[in-house]
């Protein structure tokens, strides 16, 4: 009973503050005070490009406790934008957290996991060649997940999980405005409500078997979520008229950032609201929502494609600008449809400087979707360097009471042998 109360507490709010932008005078301050003449053209026209902010202060207190002030510039959970990978984070804490509810079964997040089929558009998932033993594993998928955004190893993460639980644990949670509906690949409605049968196996022996499972959960579809004036469906044919996001996932920017602070400072949220992460879940975590693609060794990547920036918006991506060996950025970002969003903590060792930026823009100036010509590289990326380089500033010359000890999110480069360690427990 006390869960039902909750849940519907948490969709209250969520309702009532649907539709209400939330825009705080020290962010528009701050970003118009400093905004280049192309910054400008974009913060003056909201209804074109839909971008939401949130900058989060962190300020330290003397037994170096984090306390929050978020800032935020027109947030609005009623403004829909599709999260496009954003939504790969919340599943890996999903996951791992599951993944340690069968630690009695003999089996871990570097197990062996096969993946069969059992159901229309499903595939099979029986090698791994980017691992060290070429079998596909829980933990190879999230270490992809964070450090090239791989599509596949989310899907097989949404199979391990199951569109029904991963929607029923994140309203348990307090998230009743996620919705978590399909895989990324081409599946109608009814086929991602179907889960793959998995096994888990080691020698030759299968430690844990998970039968396929269906979903019964229901979403509210109600209301209309159309962006553009055309777009190409699957089949590539040209349809003159708006796409209907209504049924694909959604992730609210201020949830986002709320579920990346409760990993990254789990002390600093209620206990109901915590994912049920093991200290070595967080020391894994931490590595790979920070490392670079030129840093890993298994999986290995051609850093011409995967460059240091490829996955971190914020301060860096346009331009492919280098990221100085002081500043780490743990953050997952998404991009698709003309949507980019990124929601990043990031820490500068060397200045002793922490802060949280979360944001969306929607770059599609032709309004025809789903035809790869975004404004990425003209807009999008310059509008998160920019926002990115205006909070850092700030953050360098303000005043903090306390230094902030960072040494929770300091991490060793991968040795010769993968192998990979964080210095201290998660905060």
């Amino acid at each position: 009973m006390r869960r039902f109360v909750l849940y519907w507490f948490f969709f209250i709010i969520a309702l009532a503050l649907s539709g209400q932008p939330r825009t705080d005078s020290f962010l528009v301050s701050l970003l118009r005070g400093q905004a280049s003449p192309a910054l400008l053209r974009v913060l003056e026209k909201p209804d074109s490009f839909h971008y939401q902010l949130i900058y989060t202060r962190i300020d330290r207190d003397r037994h170096n406790q984090p306390h929050f002030t978020n800032f935020c510039y027109r947030v609005d959970a009623g403004d829909y934008f599709n999260p496009a990978s954003t939504v790969k984070m919340p599943l890996a804490f999903l996951a791992l957290e599951k993944m340690d509810s069968l630690r009695r079964y003999g089996v871990d997040r570097e197990t062996p996991m096969l993946t069969d089929s059992a159901y229309g558009g499903q595939t099979s998932a029986y090698m791994d060649s980017s691992s060290a033993s070429g079998l596909p594993s829980l933990a190879q998928y999230i270490r992809k997940i964070f450090l090239v955004s791989d599509n596949d190893a989310y899907n097989r993460l949404y199979e391990f999980l199951g569109q029904e639980s991963i929607n029923r644990r994140l309203r348990q949670l307090g998230y009743p405005g996620i919705r978590i509906t399909r895989r990324f690949v081409p599946m109608d409605e009814e086929e991602n409500r179907h889960s793959n049968p998995i096994r888990f196996v080691r020698d030759g022996k299968t430690l844990y078997r998970q039968e396929a499972v269906t979903s019964g959960v229901t979403f509210d579809f109600s209301r209309p979520l159309l962006y553009g004036n055309a777009y190409y469906d699957r089949h590539d044919s040209l349809i003159h008229a708006p796409m209907d996001f209504t049924r694909h996932n959604n992730f609210p920017l201020a949830d986002a950032r709320q579920i990346l602070q409760s990993v990254l400072f789990p002390q600093s949220v209620p206990a109901r609201r915590r994912f049920r992460l093991s200290h070595d879940d967080y020391r894994f975590l931490y590595q790979y929502m920070c490392e670079l693609p030129r840093e890993s060794t298994h999986p290995r990547y051609d850093t011409t494609e995967y460059f240091d920036s490829y996955t971190k918006f914020f301060l860096f991506k346009a331009g492919h600008t280098p990221i100085p060996s002081y500043i780490r950025i743990f953050n997952k970002p998404g991009w698709s449809y003309g949507f980019l969003t990124d929601i990043a903590y990031i820490v500068d060792f060397e200045h002793k400087v922490e802060f949280m930026l979360s944001g969306t823009i929607y770059t599609n100036s032709d309004g025809v979707l789903n035809d790869d010509k975004y404004d990425y590289e003209e807009i999008g990326y310059p509008f998160f360097k920019e926002v990115g380089e205006i909070v850092y500033r700030y953050e360098l010359s303000r005043t903090r009471k306390y230094a902030p000890d960072l040494r929770a999110f300091r991490i060793f480069v991968p040795n010769s042998t993968g192998s990979h360690e964080i210095r201290k427990d998660p905060q």
